[in-house]
């Protein structure tokens, strides 16, 4: 698109401040057709011309100074009508990674069109699991809604799929996962509703549910700590592990960035309910030394005598990121795991510990990897080996590999 084009466009959009705005540059003529948007435009600070004093309106106009207009014309967005906000708004979806480059934060943008913002995930993954005996091939969509009530609140909600066996020949239930508010004072916030919570690291190594847990959340921001504390119940519907449903439960959750490594530590405690009773805390640690890490953690459950704690410890190098095409990172931990710590939902897509209650106690190695194929997309696989159960019979190997989209 022609520069001169481009402005008389933008023009539309603007208020304008006078037919009578001096001529701004030398290039541009006052019998010109575009002279007044030209004019009104850089007198409101919208355009501005080269060095030397020129426009150089019959040029291509470049998305990085499009982007440049669209920033400037945002910063007067309260004086626009709907219909103009609207036009905005579009533009700036449009040049968002430029924007973003000038410092004008995308998030920013997501609460003007009509204060809702939309983002999701695809997964489509091939299991071995169920001791080499059961290959599954399934898929699942996630989507995520954000709505900006105020600066300081916002309501979440994600819908998704039930994981969709394209071997079988059922359709797949949607339920929804996620659904609170969120109030945030600054340095602490509060959730309210049905959210995420996880216990330890690698993505919830003994504990990972991205939904699930009814209750209120608070979380303070301490410069190189964070810290949280939560009461409600597990979700029956839609939690894996009947043992812990609608049970009564607090926790409490730190993570502290101490420079050389980071630490972390977890507390989870239920109301006695049937005989089920769980006080479990447990501490972790993470080394980064150049592109590698050194981590480990360990858990026991004070209320258990027999298999009451596990620990695991492993090396990982490199680190995945969506943006960068090529890019990687690898795990792989020794775990040692008795059914007094395991609660269900652990981030493990294999089924290695399914049997851990017949096992009273497993160990085992574990492999994750991940790499960047596309922007937005990855591939992720896991690999369980060299189980040994205590109480049954060995698992043997079980492993699984997924493509992953994100939009």
């Amino acid at each position: 698109m022609k520069k001169l084009l481009a402005m008389a466009a933008a023009a539309a959009l603007s208020l304008g401040v006078s037919a009578q705005a001096a001529n701004p540059f030398s290039d541009v003529s006052t019998s010109d057709w575009a002279y007044k948007a030209v004019a009104d435009l850089s007198a409101q600070g919208i355009v501005a011309g080269y060095p030397d004093g020129t426009f150089g309106g019959q040029k291509n106009i470049t998305r990085y100074e499009m982007a440049q207009i669209i920033a400037r014309l945002m910063a007067k967005e309260d004086q626009y009508n709907a219909e103009q906000r609207a036009i905005i708004d579009q533009l700036a979806g449009e040049y968002a990674d430029e924007l973003d480059s000038l410092g004008v934060r995308v998030s920013n943008l997501e609460k003007k069109v009509g204060n809702i913002s939309w983002s999701g995930d695809a997964r489509m993954r091939y299991q071995s699991n169920d001791n080499g005996d059961k290959e599954s091939w399934n898929g699942r969509v996630r989507i995520n809604m954000k709505g900006q009530i105020n600066d300081s609140t916002t309501a979440n909600a994600r819908l998704s799929t039930d994981n969709v066996n394209f071997k079988g020949d059922s359709d797949a239930d949607v339920g929804m996962e996620l659904l609170n508010v969120n109030h945030d004072f600054g340095a602490v916030d509060l959730t309210l509703g049905r959210y995420g919570m996880t216990l330890g690291n690698q993505g919830g190594w003994l504990y990972n549910s991205s939904y699930g847990f009814d209750g209120a959340q608070l979380a303070a921001d301490l410069g190189r700590v964070d810290v949280a504390v939560g009461y409600g119940q597990f979700n029956s519907s839609r939690h894996p592990s009947a043992d812990i449903d609608n049970l009564d439960t607090f926790y409490a959750k730190a993570n502290a960035d101490l420079g050389a490594f980071d630490l972390y530590a977890n507390y989870y405690t239920n109301m006695e309910k049937e005989g089920i009773d769980y006080e479990i805390w447990g501490v972790g640690l993470v080394i980064p030394v150049s592109d590698f890490r050194v981590f480990g953690e360990y858990w026991q459950n004070t209320t258990w005598g027999d298999y009451d704690t596990a620990w695991n410890a492993g090396l990982g190098y490199g680190m995945r990121d969506l943006k960068k095409p090529g890019t990687w990172q690898l795990d792989v931990a020794y775990n040692k795991v008795g059914d007094g710590v395991y609660l269900g939902g652990t981030g493990l897509q294999t089924d290695i510990l399914s049997d851990i209650k017949s096992a009273g106690e497993l160990k085992f190695w574990n492999a994750v990897g991940e790499v960047t194929l596309a922007q937005n997309t990855y591939l992720h696989a896991e690999y369980a080996f060299a189980a040994e159960a205590k109480e049954s019979t060995d698992p043997e190997d079980t492993w699984t590999v997924s493509l992953n989209y994100v939009f």
